[in-house]
């Protein structure tokens, strides 16, 4: 059995633009990054990835083609993280690609290839996180809370901690030890979505456009009737609900709202269901910490504390030290951690699980 204290974490998700990796060391317990590198998907890859998160013509073979692809795009990610390792690294740890995520029907769809990635690299490699949590009736997501608790908690203070990809999740780290958390909605998923039909852009860079709009009231109340925002916790989501289409049909009835004013619309609408998320929690809450691809729009932050009402402060989780671009990586390198060492990687209060459950398969290199 590998000693090592030494894992790569990898993680892409659901804003589909590549793979985010960490080379982190977890020795006597401690939670380090050593090195950080980001792959970005080929576009022939981000095209068809995106393509398979609806059902289509011959997608089996489609999305067999695709996780060898993913295979390949990771196995790079590991090769210049390898490049920093001070010895043998004991696995790779490895969210793969969500195009399906139905909890209520008893499954989720992380598209890989572990196999070939233990080929490529010859590393042990940890896949497969999710459906664990799934069969012992959890929603699968968001996994990422345990590890908030562990590289953020602190006793006696209350923080939050957001996540802001595709879809927004918060872990409310409580400060006698309790942790809840869930998907709040979308995060960047239709902002992304939105400039890239307008401006043919990847993202909205410091939500600049979308500060150059206005927020339409009435839009925005309309998009927050959607009902996923009104169930109780646990509940998780993604692109499965919340995607373009899912938009245009809000959007039918407001063709005469500017799309810069769309985008703001939108802002507001991720930062409104943030901050809905936190204020129902009904805590004293000491600070919110933003990571994810979110934490580096600054309109976004500065909607989020005006929705909060201006008295929590909020930062990103550099201000805690880790960069907010690497925690969702440095999250799945510990669950491969954790993996190994035989504990119990989900939290049954945010996922909604039977119990506590050890996450993760292995295919040994």
């Amino acid at each position: 059995m590998m000693t090592s204290s030494l894992y790569i974490g990898l993680m892409s998700g659901t804003s589909l633009d590549g793979v985010d990796g960490v080379l982190a060391d977890f020795a006597g317990g401690a939670i380090r990054t050593l090195e950080a590198a980001f792959v970005p998907f080929p576009a022939a890859l981000r095209a068809e990835l995106m393509a398979l998160q609806v059902s289509g013509h011959n997608e089996i073979e489609r999305e067999a083609m695709a996780a060898n692809g993913l295979a390949h795009a990771y196995a790079e990610c590991v090769e210049a993280l390898k490049l920093y390792a001070p010895g043998p690294v004991a696995a790779v740890a490895v969210h793969g690609q969500t195009v399906r995520h139905r909890p209520e029907l008893g499954f989720t769809r992380q598209t890989n290839n572990p196999a070939l990635l233990a080929e490529l690299t010859g590393i042990d490699v940890i896949a497969d996180f999710r459906s664990r949590d799934v069969a012992a009736g959890g929603q699968g997501a968001p996994l990422v809370p345990a590890f908030h608790a562990a590289a953020f908690g602190t006793s006696g203070t209350t923080r939050v901690v957001v996540n802001i990809g595709g879809i927004g999740n918060i872990s409310v780290l409580h400060g006698d030890g309790r942790v809840t958390g869930y998907d709040t909605g979308p995060g960047n998923v239709l902002l992304d979505g939105w400039i890239g039909r307008h401006q043919r852009k990847e993202y909205d860079e410091d939500g600049a456009w979308g500060a150059r709009g206005t927020v339409h009231a009435t839009l925005l109340s309309a998009l927050l009737e959607e009902r996923y925002f009104h169930q109780p916790a646990p509940k998780s989501t993604g692109r499965d609900l919340f995607h373009m289409e899912w938009l245009d049909a809000r959007l039918a009835d407001f063709t005469d709202v500017p799309s810069a004013d769309v985008q703001a619309t939108l802002t507001a609408l991720t930062a409104e269901t943030i901050a809905r998320a936190i204020l129902l929690e009904g805590v004293a809450v000491d600070a919110v910490y933003v990571c994810g691809g979110g934490a580096y729009n600054g309109a976004l932050l500065r909607a989020l504390a005006a929705a909060l009402g201006g008295n929590m402060p909020v930062d990103s989780t550099a201000a805690l030290g880790i960069a907010p671009n690497r925690v969702e990586a440095l999250a799945f390198a510990w669950l491969g951690y954790r993996f190994n060492a035989r504990q119990p990687g989900n939290m049954p209060a945010v996922t909604g699980a039977k119990g506590l459950r050890i996450l993760g398969a292995l295919y040994p290199a």
